[in-house]
């Protein structure tokens, strides 16, 4: 049986501030434990760091909202948090469990203003999905269209900015800001910002418009329509629009040309938005897309869209540009223009980047087609990590492209599981080039 949310703010605070006051305790308990050992029992502080982020995970996937949402956005940036708190958030990735019924129905009812029964023919109990913010369901409307109805969880929007405030203290009184006031400052900021866009859903409406135009020329991309007459700030009805799952993609509907065709339709998506559109779908996780046979790609939920500043993009592509050509002097100043490095610190040692080129490069190292169901570079890249506390004090969180390296990481996730088998580098060029 569902539970009843926390949705008044006096009672996320509490349940939050009780979480802050747990988590700073641990953290105050180990450090007084690791003055009186000779070394550092690297073993005792990582079960110290797993207990404080089961508590934290466990308490923002009960909260939903913002939290919740900035513990999946926490568990994708793997240089934000120790190691133990981005495997522990991953489960907030996961289908979140459903809110009760009754409160959809109050909430579906307040917004639009009338009996659900006036509203739709039907409106199924069972949620269609359910997230951090949010929920949906499968209805139809009284003149037969089918559709699905996403309604906000209450309390969520009000809360926002508290709940930030909470969580941050949380994560400053358990040890685990390790960057400088202004770089945190910049992040929460970021997040704050994205959040406020994703809690209203007359912005996401206007989104998946936007997006619908980006797109016009690509029949092979559905993006579903919104139904002005059921939508407001909190409940968002669009035209049910389907497709398989990627754990539906099975051998026996998709053959491997085919997976290779959407894989390719992934990569012109994900650069069209990077490179001309300069706004990019920056929540691209498996639940946001669909697939069908015919190669079609359905996208999911436009809450979470970024709007990016030119000189970013620029800098972006130089910054590639430099990767590919193995030119370091320059990817290091292209780094400082992207906000990823400290621009008062000297020159990053070639060697390193070098290292962290070959990794990422591979993919893209020559015209014959990289399988991306054997891809093992999520693996290198953290058995790399203990090399990143050499130059702990020369790059911080890049604030402006966060959301491009979400993007960037969801759709390595999303060739992998597809198992795609393609050949970038030409068409990537294209796009640098231009």
């Amino acid at each position: 049986m569902a539970r009843k949310p926390v949705t008044s703010r006096t009672g996320r605070f509490f349940k939050l501030a009780g979480m802050t006051a747990s988590v700073a305790g641990q953290y105050a308990g180990q450090r007084a434990r690791r003055m009186f050992r000779s070394v550092d029992d690297e073993g005792a502080q990582s079960e110290s760091y797993t207990r404080m982020a089961d508590q934290i995970a466990d308490t923002l996937g009960e909260l939903k909202g913002a939290v919740m949402k900035v513990g999946q956005i926490a568990s994708q940036t793997q240089d934000f948090l120790p190691k133990e708190f981005s495997q522990a958030l991953e489960k907030l990735q996961k289908e979140a469990p459903p809110m009760p019924f009754e409160v959809i129905l109050e909430q579906v009812e307040s917004e639009l203003g009338k009996p659900v029964s006036e509203l739709f023919e039907y409106l199924q109990e069972t949620p269609y999905a359910s997230a951090s913010i949010g929920q949906v369901h499968r209805a139809r409307l009284h003149d037969g269209t089918d559709v699905i109805v996403k309604v906000q969880y209450p309390g969520v929007d009000q809360s926002c900015d508290s709940d930030l405030k909470q969580l941050r203290l949380a994560l400053k009184l358990g040890g685990l800001l390790k960057m400088p006031k202004e770089t945190v400052d910049q992040l929460f900021g970021e997040i704050r910002l994205r959040l406020k866009e994703e809690l209203d859903y007359e912005n996401e409406a206007r989104n998946l418009k936007l997006f619908q135009e980006f797109h016009k020329d690509q029949p092979w991309v559905i993006i579903p329509e919104v139904i002005n007459s059921h939508s407001t700030r909190r409940v968002l009805t669009l035209g049910l629009v389907e497709g398989d799952h990627v754990s539906k993609v099975t051998p026996e509907r998709y053959s491997q040309d085919t997976l290779n065709l959407i894989g390719h339709r992934i990569f012109t998506l994900m650069a069209d938005q990077l490179f001309r559109f300069q706004c990019i779908h920056g929540d691209p996780h498996a639940g946001n897309f669909a697939y069908r046979p015919d190669g079609t790609i359905v996208m999911y939920d436009f809450g979470c869209v970024k709007k990016l500043k030119p000189h970013i993009v620029e800098a972006y592509r130089k910054a590639l540009l430099a990767a590919l050509s193995e030119d370091y002097s320059a990817l290091d100043r292209h780094l400082i223009d992207l906000g990823a490095r400290v621009d008062n610190q000297p020159a990053v040692d070639e060697a390193y980047y070098a290292m962290w080129r070959d990794i990422l490069i591979v993919p893209f190292m020559g015209d014959e087609p990289y399988d991306y169901a054997e891809a093992d570079i999520h693996k290198q890249v953290a058995a790399k990590t203990s090399t990143v506390f050499k130059y702990l004090d020369y790059f911080k969180p890049p604030v402006e492209s966060i959301f491009v390296d979400r993007m960037i990481a969801g759709h390595y996730w999303m060739l992998k599981r597809l198992g795609v088998q393609a050949a970038f580098r030409s068409e990537l060029e294209k796009y640098l080039r231009n």
